[in-house]
């Protein structure tokens, strides 16, 4: 089930006039997440009319943003374990 982001950002790309199965693909198969879908928003509302090329290449850097974060979200948990062995042992 999609979330509410993803179904308006969906529709926002429609009524920007780009392709339906554009709008899909990248409304409900990358940006299907609120923070992906959001950020979307947020470039589509500043940018009056993008190119499909800048579209897509906005996609690519949110999502590679998105991968940093959880990356380092991954990191820190693992530090946490580390620094809970230094300090109480195995």
């Amino acid at each position: 089930m999609a979330s509410e982001k993803t179904a308006e950002l969906y529709r926002l790309l429609l009524s920007k006039g780009y392709p339906e199965e554009l709008c899909r693909e990248i409304a409900y198969k990358h940006m299907n997440t609120d923070y992906t879908a959001t950020r979307m928003m947020g470039y589509l509302y500043r940018v009056s009319d993008p190119r499909i090329e800048d579209l897509v290449d906005e996609m690519l850097a949110i999502l590679s943003d998105r991968e940093e974060i959880i990356r380092k979200k991954e990191m820190e948990r693992a530090q946490a374990v580390m620094n809970d062995v230094y300090r109480n042992g195995l």
